[in-house]
């Protein structure tokens, strides 16, 4: 294989989704698009190894919580309480607002991480 065929080779998201490790995940979708570079779900080789990566127990919380974000956010928002999480009362809820209330969690970086 060609290294430029390496590089436009993708990994169908469905086939992710089956995988062990995201075969229950109701977020699994999500995460496929958070991670895929175009958006759709299917992964470069690269794309792969960058979610492995951010879901593996050595990645920096930075990191984590940036990826958390993106793939909970919105979801998260509409599931906590609302004065909790808007701490600058625009309705909206921004990165550093997220992180603040995943630092009050003290298992986020044991609980967001996929073994393989």
């Amino acid at each position: 294989m060609t290294s430029q065929a390496a590089s436009t080779f993708k990994i169908s998201h469905n086939r992710i989704e089956k995988m062990p490790e995201f075969k229950e995940n109701p977020f699994k979708k999500r995460i496929c698009r958070v991670f895929s570079e175009d958006g759709t779900g299917d992964m470069s080789f690269d794309d792969f190894l960058d979610m492995f990566s951010v879901f593996s127990e050595g990645a920096p919380r930075s990191v984590k919580a940036n990826y958390a974000f993106r793939i909970y956010g919105k979801i998260f928002f509409l599931c906590m309480v609302f004065e909790e999480a808007d701490l600058d009362d625009d309705s909206k809820l921004s990165f550093s607002e997220f992180e603040h209330v995943i630092s009050k969690a003290p298992d986020f970086l044991s609980t967001f991480h996929i073994r393989i």
